[in-house]
């Protein structure tokens, strides 16, 4: 009996490792209601189910462990499709579909990543593929020009 508790520990254990060695994605409301518990910004990945530099980010850039390590210190992770015209959410008072959030947040090019300050007030975007250093530097330019605040 104390072997199927040993390994049923293991297993636990190998599920909690695993799960932090990936980005958590979130729905944009739940992103939304997290910050609103602990404020933190969000970053939006719009994709298309079409975009082959969309999938490239998925499978390369995204499982970097050092992306990965930044995404959770920093951000609640958002996808976000582009084209889905089906799913509708509540935000500021008003009905989106994912399709119309990317509208509004004025993007047209795959892939696209929003980042949203905490006060949800101020967007900031950075399109285009990056490989994960080239990311993780474009992320930290594109938060110093669009949300520091200068004396």
């Amino acid at each position: 009996m104390k072997i199927y508790s040993f390994i049923f520990l293991l297993v636990l254990l190998s599920l909690n490792l695993q799960a932090q060695d990936q980005i958590e994605w979130m729905k944009f409301e739940e992103a939304i209601a997290a910050n609103e518990k602990n404020p933190k910004m969000i970053l939006v990945d719009v994709y298309t189910d079409w975009c082959g530099w969309c999938k490239k980010m998925d499978k390369d850039t995204f499982t970097d462990p050092k992306v990965i390590a930044h995404f959770q210190k920093n951000f609640y992770a958002v996808k976000l499709n582009a084209e889905d015209t089906k799913r509708s959410f509540q935000f500021m008072g008003k009905t989106f579909t994912e399709a119309q959030m990317a509208a509004s947040m004025r993007v047209n090019s795959y892939p696209n990543f929003v980042v949203i300050e905490p006060g949800l007030q101020h967007i900031a975007q950075l399109p285009g593929y990056r490989e994960p250093a080239a990311f993780l530097a474009g992320l930290a330019e594109l938060i110093d020009k669009a949300f520091k605040k200068t004396p």
